[in-house]
């Protein structure tokens, strides 16, 4: 009798140690599980997440998953905010693809029953719990499993379910080991998500930003004109996709050449679209044209200020430099700059924007060019040999700093061989890798050497710049306008 009550005591022993070193023996699988986990959770965070760093890595979660647990097989589908499934992951192949499932909503099964109510489910056995639908894969028959959500704060990033064909399979050790993973998992997906929006979200940005370049391209004249006796170059180079800089050139009423280059504070789509506002405005108002109230003066109103000085109109020049009667068609160009100046005063001065801008008009015939420089680096007028003949500085301020400012109109003239350089401050304060700008000091050493024509000239200018910065970040908007009277043996003239 005692032997026997031994016999059952020592037996019951034996199952308890069976128990424990089958739990010791599952927790050992799940820590080096957890281990090789935890190596491909740093592997991920270390790499951009792309489409198939993620799925290889969650393929390797769900197959440690399957180790850890002792399951046969294993599932994870992929579900987005809507619930939908995006993506499926099995651990083996099916005998007939699920193509099915994608895009279609999880609320049937045990799948659906684990999205409406956020917590893991064990099934003992699958013959006597309604939740469990039957997979396309027939010949396989599963009595245990085991579905897992994982969650973060009550978003659903995907499902694991683990499948076993011995029924009661599952123990409550699982159900704690795979709740941890699926905490990890969610990180990793959280992260994927938020990653797949931004990437998502910046393409969208540069696409728009690569169209409003075009547009803003588009804004730069096409072609610049061909003036007989003349040579006109340009160039313009933009630190970032959107720039504030911007040139003009195009042709006035009765022959006369427009010429602009100007520079929108700040950088970025703001100022981009302030350029674009302030180039339509300089071509409407000094074509003419009657906007938003603000209608140009006739030419003989133009004439009569030009004779009187009076009113708000732009005054001549208030030096005798120059003493010959101002060009009545130049003035009634150069009208654009206060109509330019008080339309954006007015409609945007609560936006703080403003453009340091310079506006000749050219009489190719005569070389008399009249301008208002509002408050832009000084145009300079070149000597055949690179000399600084005259610099055309500021005659008032930048433009849409306050409405009602008079603006000075100036004039000079351009002899054969001579040149006119324009530049915005982007090629002065070009900065080297040790912050050391370019400098107007260093622009003017590279003139004499390149007086060959406009165009030679600004491709050595750059060439200057791009030797100077190397590698640094460009950091403001480049724009070079040159205009350049041919001498009388290249242009064909006749005495």
């Amino acid at each position: 009798m005692a032997n026997g009550l031994r016999e059952q005591i020592l037996l019951q022993e034996i199952v308890r140690l069976q128990q424990k070193v089958a739990e010791l023996t599952l927790a050992q699988t799940a820590l080096e599980a957890q281990r090789q986990l935890l190596a491909g959770f740093v592997e991920i965070a270390r790499s951009p997440i792309n489409t198939e760093i993620l799925k290889q890595f969650l393929f390797e979660a769900l197959t440690l998953s399957t180790t850890m647990t002792g399951a046969e097989r294993g599932s994870l589908l992929l579900v987005d905010h809507h619930g939908k499934i995006e993506d499926a992951i099995f651990t083996h192949d099916l005998t007939q693809t699920p193509g099915t499932l994608f895009n279609q909503f999880i609320d049937r099964g045990l799948a659906g029953w684990i999205n409406t109510h956020r917590q893991i489910v064990l099934i003992p056995d699958t013959e006597q719990d309604e939740r469990w639908l039957k997979w396309p894969d027939n010949q396989y028959k599963a009595r245990s499993v085991l579905g897992v959500p994982i969650l973060k704060e009550q978003t659903l990033y995907g499902v694991i379910t683990l499948l076993h064909s011995v029924p009661h399979y599952f123990s409550p050790a699982t159900v704690n080991v795979m709740d941890m993973t699926a905490g990890q998992m969610s990180l990793v997906l959280e992260n994927a998500q938020i990653y797949g929006r931004l990437q998502r979200y910046s393409q969208s940005l540069n696409m728009d930003l690569e169209k409003g370049r075009q547009i803003q391209i588009n804004f730069l004249p096409a072609m610049i004109p061909h003036v007989p006796g003349w040579e006109i170059a340009a160039h313009f180079q933009p630190a970032d996709q959107m720039a504030g800089d911007f040139y003009d050139i195009f042709e006035l009423p009765q022959g006369q050449v427009g010429l602009v280059i100007a520079d929108v504070c700040d950088k970025g789509v703001g100022a981009a679209l302030f350029m674009g506002l302030f180039r339509s405005l300089m071509r409407i108002f000094s074509g003419q044209t009657v906007l938003a109230g603000l209608s140009v003066q006739s030419l003989e109103e133009h004439q009569m200020l030009a004779e009187q000085y009076g009113g708000d109109a732009i005054a001549p020049p208030a030096d005798a430099s120059h003493p010959m009667r101002l060009d009545a068609q130049h003035m009634l160009a150069l009208r654009a700059i206060r109509l330019t100046n008080d339309y954006i005063a007015i409609n945007h001065g609560d936006l703080g924007m403003f453009a340091t801008l310079f506006f000749g008009v050219l009489n190719p015939k005569t070389g008399e060019l009249t301008y208002v420089n509002a408050g832009h680096e000084p145009l300079m007028v070149l000597t055949a040999a690179g000399a600084v003949r005259e610099e055309l500085r500021a005659s008032g301020p930048a433009l849409g700093v306050m409405p009602k400012i008079p603006f000075r109109m100036r004039r000079t003239v351009l002899t054969p061989g001579e040149m006119l350089l324009g530049y915005t401050d982007g090629v002065t304060d070009a900065r080297a890798t040790d912050e050391r700008f370019f400098t107007k000091l260093e622009l003017l050493r590279h003139l004499s050497l390149s007086m060959t024509s406009a165009q030679t000239l600004l491709n050595n200018i750059m060439a200057a710049v791009r030797d100077h910065t190397g590698v640094a970040k460009q950091f403001d908007d480049v724009t070079l306008l040159a205009v350049r009277r041919l001498p009388r043996e290249e242009d064909g003239w006749r005495v």
